[in-house]
């Protein structure tokens, strides 16, 4: 599912609920960050970072840890990029060759409804009316989580070319969906603080695409060089 989010030089891997990558083995130093966290937590981590290993491989890097750096974000080895997502029963890993892509995100969500209160937290006022036309028009599609799960994609492609916090309230995303056909779409994020120098010039917009498949959402933001 996530591949079809993404070009050619970037490689995805997905693990879903009967993959035994949930219980591949870790790295000592993966298994110490996680050592105190609960079963469900620590299956997702080993998950996609068993994804991620796959992605190394077939990129031909040798497997190694990914171990967390600030803030969380995920350290590649030196001449990759690259991002990971999970949710319950499914994990994702996405890596690229550095020479290919500035940045990447991807995210997976279920498909349902935020829950009560989140979306007035994260979504600007312009987004939320954007929500109640598409609900409008197509009420099946849980437009709320496409536009979450856009803004977590979002961030991951923007911290590793600021390594600086992006707020819900500083990207207006605007989705679109394929002519009659709700299930997929692309996204466009207006960044409303000076955007991410890339080569000689700063981004003020970021594109992707999503996608809603077997009960899940799934986004990607793609950074190209230029």
């Amino acid at each position: 599912m996530i591949e079809e989010l993404l070009p050619e030089s970037v490689v995805a891997v997905e693990a879903h609920g009967d993959d035994p990558l949930w219980d591949a083995p870790l790295y000592p130093g993966e298994a110490a960050l996680v050592e105190r966290a609960v079963a469900k937590r620590r299956r997702e981590f080993t998950a996609v970072r068993g994804c991620a290993r796959r992605a190394m491989e077939k990129l031909g890097v040798p497997p190694q840890a990914v171990l967390s750096g600030e803030r969380g974000a995920p350290r590649w080895p030196d001449g990759l990029i690259g991002s990971m997502t999970h949710c319950d029963g499914y994990g994702a890993a996405a890596l690229a060759r550095a020479d290919d892509l500035a940045s990447l995100g991807i995210d997976a969500e279920p498909h349902g409804p935020l829950p009560d209160g989140v979306g007035p937290s994260v979504f600007l006022p312009v987004e939320t009316e954007r929500l109640a036309l598409l609900a409008g028009q197509r009420p099946a599609v849980h437009w709320d989580r496409i536009l979450f799960s856009a803004k977590e994609s979002v961030y991951k492609a923007w911290f590793p070319l600021t390594r600086t916090w992006l707020d819900f309230s500083e990207a207006d995303i605007i989705l679109h969906s394929s002519p009659g056909d709700a299930s997929h779409g692309t996204l466009r994020a207006e960044l409303l603080v000076p955007g991410p120098r890339v080569g000689d010039h700063r981004l003020q917009v970021f594109d992707g695409r999503w996608v809603v498949r077997d009960g899940l959402v799934a986004t990607s933001v793609v950074v190209p060089h230029s």
